[in-house]
């Protein structure tokens, strides 16, 4: 099968490697993917379209991540939130590996190609196996940055005006998902194509130039449409400002060393494959189309390198990026022969099984014996202590966000849980720590590594000793 129908193998791995996610929309919430699924449930609660609101506050993110959860949620029922949230994050990962498969078709013209890279794409094991399906924001950002970056490209190649605002549509959508740094990644590829001269006569003309001026309008519309915006962009400028300061120049020698390696690894089997067929010279046709690889290379490179300089961050912030990664890699597999894409698609089928393992046996192990079952017997339980009490809660640590959000979905319509009032006289607590100062202990929670504690005040204290 594999010698004889590489192309169908292909397809069949792309629908295996796609549906491989569906056992994953069931898990059990995991590390602060509660922050998205309470923020929808009470924007939804607040009828708050313009401000993700997180305890009763405003958590200063953009909030179109949530504008995508809410109608799903509200469809399918509040109760299955995190199905919903889930189905957004997956939903952006297949949608991204769609624009990979149809740049590199138009890039190339070679459709066998085209499904070869996208399934490279799929195929990254950091994408596969986590980012891909965990409801944070980086999968939907990474759909709208790369689609914005892809879409750019085939406007300048083209010389198509309607792709270029669909760019400037989608860059904007990756900024309202959630940072300024999708204008970075944006920028970056338009130098990159601005290099080459036969690109110049089209981006740098008049009627371009208005589209990319209306990138600024959607953020400016944003900003201004709610308060205290300066709290907001200062917000954002200072996630990124904070992973420029090195603290430890030693961890950060070590860091610049080690960081290759990590993504080398987070993005095989291609990456590594394709640095074997480099480094063993096996490399056998030439490139058909030199500058399209060359301009991929750069682009991804050129993306990554502040990302491997700056002493703070992770994979998660190249996610974007991931495409083009793949697209490298694919076209110096592509080129090694057949011989090297049999062992491909091999490699291929081999993290797409494993993918199956994992969704279906280790991480819900995992989930039941160490963290995430746990997180909704103590929901449960706390739900069970204080009915008839108001509840509120101060721990934003990851366990309590999953602890909360379980209790959040489980009493809609009831309003979500929220930061306590200055002065609350009866009631219970969701807390971090386990202060007298702030309440009277009533459970104590003890969640894998993390501690979590209900605490009470006043006449709630003797429901809570039942």
């Amino acid at each position: 099968m594999l010698t004889s129908k590489p192309d169908n193998l292909t397809k069949w791995l792309i629908f295996i490697g796609a549906a491989s996610f569906l056992p994953t929309l069931f898990f059990y919430l995991t590390g602060e993917e509660g922050i998205y699924t309470i923020t929808s449930m009470e924007m939804w609660h607040q009828n708050n379209w313009m401000q993700q609101i997180m305890y009763g506050a405003d958590n200063q993110r953009p909030p179109l991540v949530n504008w995508l959860i809410m109608p799903v949620a509200n469809l399918i029922g509040w109760a299955h939130v995190v199905i919903a949230a889930r189905s957004v994050s997956i939903a952006a990962t297949l949608g991204m590996i769609g624009w990979l498969y149809w740049l590199s078709r138009k890039l190339f013209a070679d459709k066998p190609f085209a499904l070869f890279a996208a399934l490279a794409g799929l195929s990254l094991a950091d994408l596969l196996l986590y980012r891909g399906w965990l409801t944070y924001t980086d999968p939907v950002y990474a759909f709208f940055t790369f689609g914005s970056m892809a879409t750019l490209w085939v406007a300048t190649i083209e010389k198509h005006r309607g792709w270029l605002l669909v760019s400037v549509l989608l860059v904007s959508c990756a900024m309202l998902s959630k940072a300024f740094t999708a204008y970075i990644f944006y920028g970056t590829a338009a130098s990159v194509l601005l290099w080459r001269r036969q690109h110049r006569s089209f981006l740098l003309s008049p009627m371009p130039a208005m589209v990319f001026a209306l990138a600024f309008i959607v953020p400016v519309a944003w900003f201004t449409s709610i308060p205290q915006f300066s709290g907001h962009s200062y917000t954002m400028f200072d996630e990124i400002t904070r992973k420029l300061a090195i603290e430890d120049w030693g961890g950060y020698i070590g860091r610049l060393l080690i960081y290759p390696v990590e993504i080398a690894i987070r993005l095989s089997p291609a990456v590594l494959l394709s640095c074997y067929l480099l480094l063993r010279k096996r490399t056998l046709k030439p490139e058909t189309s030199p500058n399209h690889f060359q301009a991929a290379f750069f682009i991804a490179a050129l993306c990554v390198m502040p990302y491997w300089l700056a002493p703070h961050g992770g994979s998660r912030y190249i996610l974007p990026i991931y495409p083009f990664v793949a697209l490298v890699s694919a076209r110096i597999i592509w080129r090694a022969g057949e011989a090297a894409k049999i062992i491909a698609l091999r490699w291929f089928a081999a993290i797409i099984v494993f993918k199956l393992i994992f969704a279906l046996v280790l991480f819900p192990y995992y989930q039941t014996h160490y963290r995430g079952e746990n997180y909704t017997e103590a929901g449960r339980n706390i739900m069970e202590l204080t009915r008839g009490h108001p509840l509120y809660v101060t721990d934003v640590s990851s366990s309590g966000l999953c602890v909360t959000g379980f209790i959040d979905a489980q009493r809609h319509p009831l309003p979500p849980i929220v930061y306590p009032p200055a002065q609350w006289q009866t009631g219970f607590l969701i807390s971090r720590v386990n202060d007298p100062s702030i309440g009277q202990l009533v459970r104590h929670y003890k969640l894998a590594a993390d501690d979590l504690f209900l605490l009470c005040r006043g006449e709630a204290c003797a429901a809570g000793s039942k």
